[in-house]
């Protein structure tokens, strides 16, 4: 009989039910061709690292932020720029107290460094100066907790129901006067977000829209635009693509992620993740932090649960997952933070104060193999018993090098979902070997459905193409 195609690009799905949906999809990204293609949706591998410096901190990296052009990144207790060259210099000259995720903001002179519910930090890159707020109407509406710029007021958040200013183009100075209040709902404040030359002002339950009218006692004031979903995790929050993502839920609902579209909000997130999300504390939920990059015609947004990374492309609306090995196991994406300068990608890590970059054309983590996998979707034959004597899976095949001249990829097949065969490998092709095929015959036979799990870790080019497999009922 005819060769059936069977899709593999559907990305990331794991249903309360395995034999419903057991789809995985971790360190490939699905792609979608926006022109006639040998097969429209494929899965390309996700990029590699390379460490170009470190810090001498050994610690993760708390925040990253781009001014001018320069990367910065508070690694520890310390503030570094980042030069062309990969030279990083401490900016620093005080410690910046606390270990956990910095809020950051810029007006093109001075960096406002912001520890949630501590303190805050002001670098001056044309004075060279860095300085702590000292001023004591600073903390007079609350503990600040997460910063924005626009229209040359620093915005911040704090632990009360008010949201503060700073003096106009100024985050050292500071009035007790100068606050707002988002009056709509009387939820706890959470994080503010900029969008179109509007404020956003996030509650837990809702998110109010204000915007600056010079106002003589105090510049913002609400535009009227309400939404009826607030930011669960502050640190969540991404602008990408003529939008802006995050992690958030609604009064009396269960977290989910969310985008803005238009004056209104859309979920998403899948029921799989939506649930994975439920299953987390409310601690875990507020600590989600997220990242965000542009490449090659794809837009992700990375959202770093515990032990795993799930990652969402706005252009084909398919979700992945990432995750490395760190201390010789398989668990959470080593990437912390992402900030684009000097036409590259720079990721924060971790584990430790190193920098990376992040590309496409690097196919190890810092030399550490990356492990892709992907686990199709049941497929059946009607719920009657089948074979399936061919499998074939089209590669970008001859991909070898010298730090992988035979690459092979694994093939398990499983009949519940639950438990796997042992691997089988075949090679993808050494160097100039573009007419390799990869083929699995004789591969068992399944009751009611059946599942297949290729995996490959080899330091190559990773295109998986199509799947195709000739599916025989049987008695």
């Amino acid at each position: 009989m005819p060769k059936v195609v069977l899709p593999i690009a559907n990305g990331y799905y794991e249903s309360d039910s395995l034999p419903i949906s057991a789809q995985e999809c971790t360190n490939f990204y699905p792609n979608i061709a926006q022109a006639p293609a040998l097969n429209q949706e494929t899965l390309f591998g996700t990029p590699g690292l390379t460490q170009v410096a470190k810090a001498s901190d050994i610690d993760n990296l708390r925040g990253a932020h781009e001014m001018n052009g320069v990367p910065y990144f508070v690694i520890g207790g310390h503030l570094y720029s980042m030069a062309a060259d990969y030279t990083l210099t401490t900016r620093s000259t005080v410690t910046i107290t606390g270990s956990g995720r910095v809020s950051m903001a810029d007006n093109g002179t001075q960096l406002l460094v912001l520890v949630p519910g501590g303190n805050g930090y002001v670098y001056n890159h044309v004075a060279n100066t860095f300085v702590q707020i000292t001023d004591s109407d600073f903390t007079a509406n609350g503990n600040p907790q997460q910063v924005v710029f626009i229209d040359g007021f620093f915005c911040l958040t704090t632990d009360s129901k008010k949201f503060i200013v700073s003096a106009l183009n100024d985050g050292t100075n500071y009035n007790a006067l100068d606050f707002g209040t988002a009056e709509s709902d009387p939820d706890d404040i959470v994080a503010p977000v900029v969008f179109k030359n509007q404020l956003f002002i996030g509650g837990s339950q809702t998110i109010e829209a204000f915007q600056n009218i010079g106002g003589a006692d105090f510049p913002f004031q609400r535009t009227g635009l309400f939404l009826s979903k607030g930011i669960s995790s502050p640190f969540s929050i991404q602008s990408i693509q003529d939008t802006f993502v995050f992690v958030g839920a609604g009064a009396n609902e269960s977290p989910a992620i969310w985008a803005l579209s238009g004056n209104s909000v859309a979920k998403i997130s899948t029921t799989a993740i939506d649930k994975e999300l439920s299953e987390l504390t409310e601690a875990q939920i507020a600590d989600i932090f997220s990242w965000a990059y542009a490449e090659k015609g794809a837009y992700f947004v990375g959202f770093a649960l515990p032990g795993t990374t799930l990652v969402y492309d706005t252009i084909s609306k398919r979700w992945h997952e990432r995750k490395s090995f760190v201390d010789g196991s398989l668990g959470a994406y080593r990437v912390t933070a992402l900030v684009r300068a000097y036409n590259q990608l720079w990721a924060g890590d971790l584990v430790d104060g190193r920098i990376g970059l992040l590309d496409q054309d690097t196919y190890t983590e810092y030399g550490t193999e990356i492990r892709r996998t992907i686990v199709t979707q049941p497929f059946q034959n009607k719920m009657e018993s089948f074979v399936v004597p061919e499998l074939e899976l089209t590669v970008e095949s001859g991909v070898g090098n010298a730090d992988s001249v035979d690459p092979q990829v694994g093939l398990e097949r499983s009949t519940d979902a639950k438990v796997w065969s042992d691997m089988r490998l075949r090679s993808v092709g050494k160097v100039g070997e573009y007419n390799r095929r990869v083929i699995w015959n004789r591969n068992g036979r399944a009751s009611r459905f059946e599942l297949f799990r290729f995996t490959i870790s080899d330091p190559v080019k990773p295109v998986f193409i199509q799947m195709t497999a000739d599916i025989v009922a049987t008695q």
